[in-house]
């Protein structure tokens, strides 16, 4: 018979398989801590109620952490952002956090391969009365982003920029954000420490799609700790999102 002890251990356990843990922290009761004191408590209604929604959706591992969102939203604020981009939607989580951030008249590019994720989450986002601050755009996101670089006023036009995507399409983004988003603006790659494989020894029994894009992601953290017209930090937040300030 389990101790009172070993059933709240379990019960903790359980809790963590709940849509968005990609905690990298060891300890699931601390991350429990942070989410029942920092981040539940502040979670908008709104935020609540998709986040519950996806939780029910087969792939909801792909969604951001609460605490993630929550970490968005905070960023969005600090840099007084108005325009914004985000490759990459799912149900929209991360994309709400952001809109509920942005002020009246600010507005996001979001782009995303399946419609069919996005209004899901949408009704929410209606709700919450800032659909008119978003501009969705269904399909692969390069084709968009090319465009917008053969205008020349779209260049340093976006404060800030986040990215939860295709892995082995990062570099390929990056390339061409840099130039879409302002001098002293930021580029958020989320994902970036990849369930900690990027330690994990080349033996490692790692999941498929873990081991597949393990190194693109080892790929993209090297090359952005090199390039000179970025400054970067790299927090363990989520599954690791790197924040990149353009300086030129």
């Amino acid at each position: 018979m389990a101790t009172k002890q070993e059933e709240q251990s379990q019960n903790q356990a359980g809790r963590h398989q709940e849509v968005g843990h990609k905690s990298l922290l060891q300890s699931d009761a601390l991350y429990q801590y942070i989410l029942e004191t920092s981040v539940y408590p502040r979670e908008p209604e709104c935020m609540k109620e998709l986040r519950e929604i996806t939780a029910k959706h087969p792939w909801n591992i792909m969604t951001t952490s609460a605490d993630e969102g929550q970490f968005l939203n905070m960023i969005i604020k600090l840099i007084g952002a108005k325009k914004t981009m985000e490759i990459g939607v799912f149900t929209g989580y991360s994309l709400l956090a952001t809109a509920l951030a942005l002020p009246e008249d600010g507005k996001i590019l979001a782009m995303d391969v399946n419609r069919e994720n996005y209004e899901l989450g949408l009704p929410v986002i209606q709700k919450a009365g800032v659909a008119h601050k978003i501009d969705f755009r269904e399909g692969p996101a390069l084709p968009v982003l090319d465009q917008l670089l053969e205008d020349k006023s779209n260049h340093g036009g976006f404060d800030f920029i986040f990215v939860d995507a295709d892995k082995d399409n990062y570099l390929n983004y990056h390339k061409r954000l840099i130039d879409l988003v302002k001098i002293g603006g930021l580029i958020g790659y989320d994902n970036t420490l990849w369930n900690g494989s990027v330690v994990a020894p080349p033996d490692a029994p790692l999941r498929k799609y873990v081991r597949y894009y393990r190194d693109f992601v080892l790929e993209l953290n090297k090359a952005l700790a090199a390039d000179p017209r970025i400054e970067i930090c790299q927090l363990p937040v989520g599954d690791g999102i790197t924040l990149c300030r353009r300086i030129s």
